[in-house]
C-alpha cells in the first residue's frame, strides 16, 4: 500500500506564531490519514531506515523545524522532470 507524508508549512508557520505545539505531519495512505509530530519509515523486516522529525521548540542549528534523518545512504536526483 501507498503511503504519503506531508508536511503542513501553514501548520507550522501557526504553531511558532502562537507558541502552540500541533502535529504537522499528514501520514495518508488511501484508507487513512494521521497527524502526528514524528513518522518513522520502516523497511519490510520492520527495521527503521528514515525518520521525519517536526520539533519546534529544539530545532537543528541551522533553524529548520522539520526534517527527515536516516542513516541509511541517501542518492540525490537532481533536474527531475515531470509531466504537466
Amino acid at each position: 500500500m501507498k503511503t504519503r507524508i506531508h508536511v503542513n508549512k501553514a501548520k507550522i508557520r501557526s504553531n511558532a506564531k502562537t507558541g502552540r505545539n500541533d502535529a504537522v505531519l499528514s501520514i495518508k495512505t488511501y484508507k487513512s490519514n494521521t497527524y502526528a509530530h514524528e513518522a518513522i519509515i520502516l523497511d519490510d523486516d520492520g527495521n527503521e531506515i528514515a525518520r521525519v522529525v517536526y520539533r519546534p521548540h529544539k530545532p537543528l542549528g541551522c533553524g529548520a523545524r522539520c526534517w527527515i534523518e536516516t542513516y541509511n545512504r541517501v542518492q540525490a536526483i537532481y533536474n527531475v522532470e515531470t509531466d504537466v
